[in-house]
């Protein structure tokens, strides 16, 4: 569920937003994500910068805690919680947790359970029957979004303008209706059972993962579903092209491009060093490079009977965001429904996690 807030900081926010000044920041905290894994390195790297940050810092050499999990008994969130909460008291005492840990979680549950015990002054909740796949527009995406700034509102309107699109608009003109019609056909017709979202914006590499794990966990079920790639170019054309050029046929690529960015065009400039020879592109900017790479791309693509899509985005901003990650989340559900599927639950998640309890409480016990 973690993922959802992550693609919404790195795409609404500047790309080194953690680097930035406070005042380049809006006053706004530093935010950094974890407890989403077992990493032993990754936790305690954090950790050591937290025990960095001195009183002399911007906000008192304090920092927070927002702690997500519906139940609390995601075993990755519950352990990284327990180990940054003590942490965080080392420093601060007990007296000052109550306002420093925001929990969103359910009504019940250890996490709640814990809440209560911790006196925490802020609670937001996940609402009942939302996976963490589909809770990105729920206070799971929505609070840390706000907190860095985010307006969320605008956010919410793109993806109430989606449902009504899609509720209304007639089939041939129904974007996720005709999204979901071409890929399932290629699909069925080309056995390309591998589904590429083909990103030409970086900031949007998260949502990229974040679709991943939507389209993979939805639908990925009765040994049906497609499997889903997120490739970012110019960057993966230098690796993954090749394989897409000619390779299998066995992918659908669906383009993801944005129209207007939002830095001004920044030319390739001139220089007396011209041993790189780029001189004679002095005038050309990253956009109309970027530009000239994905026309390449698609041609090249075609011509070799590799099927491809493109979605365009005029910007990236939270109207256009939130129409975006809910065009996702209703195709997910529709091309669920298609192949005779139940796009709610994750089952086989549950298998693994049962393997892995019983492990950790009877063979690592010896």
């Amino acid at each position: 569920s973690y993922m959802g807030a992550r693609a919404l900081m790195d795409a609404c926010c500047e790309p080194y937003y953690n680097e930035l000044t406070r005042a380049d920041r809006g006053g706004r905290p530093r935010v950094y994500f974890e407890g989403n894994n077992l990493d032993n390195d990754a936790t305690q790297g954090l950790l050591h910068l937290l025990d960095q940050t001195s009183q002399a810092d911007e906000f008192g050499g304090r920092w927070a805690i927002i702690v997500i999990s519906k139940s609390g008994g995601t075993i990755e969130t519950a352990v990284a919680f327990r180990q940054f909460l003590r942490a965080l008291e080392a420093r601060v005492g007990a007296s000052e947790l109550p306002d420093l840990i925001v929990p969103v979680t359910g009504q019940n549950g250890r996490l709640a359970n814990l809440a209560d015990e911790l006196g925490c002054r802020d609670r937001f909740l996940v609402p009942d029957g939302v996976g963490g796949r589909f809770s990105v527009l729920s206070a799971v995406g929505l609070l840390p979004a706000a907190i860095l700034g985010i307006d969320i509102v605008a956010l919410l309107n793109g993806a109430w303008l989606m449902n009504g699109h899609f509720q209304s608009a007639p089939g041939p003109d129904n974007i996720i209706i005709n999204y979901v019609a071409v890929n399932h056909l290629v699909e069925r017709v080309l056995n390309a059972n591998i589904r590429v979202l083909s990103i030409w914006n970086k900031s949007l590499e998260s949502i990229g993962w974040w679709y991943d794990q939507l389209l993979a966990e939805s639908i990925g079920k009765q040994q049906l579903g497609v499997t889903p790639l997120t490739v970012l170019n110019t960057r993966d054309l230098h690796s993954r092209a090749q394989q897409h050029q000619q390779g299998a046929l066995d992918k659908m690529i669906n383009n993801l491009t944005v129209e207007n960015w939002r830095c001004d065009p920044l030319a390739v400039g001139y220089s007396q060093r011209d041993q790189d020879q780029l001189n004679e592109l002095a005038d050309k900017t990253l956009p109309e490079l970027m530009r000239a790479a994905g026309l390449g791309t698609n041609q090249a693509y075609a011509e070799d009977g590799r099927p491809t899509t493109t979605i365009t985005l005029p910007r990236v901003n939270e109207h256009t965001l939130g129409q975006l990650l809910q065009m996702f989340m209703l195709a997910t559900v529709l091309e669920g429904r298609l192949i005779g599927v139940n796009p709610y639950g994750q089952p086989g998640v549950e298998m693994y996690k049962e393997k892995m309890n019983n492990i950790i409480k009877n063979e690592l016990a010896v």
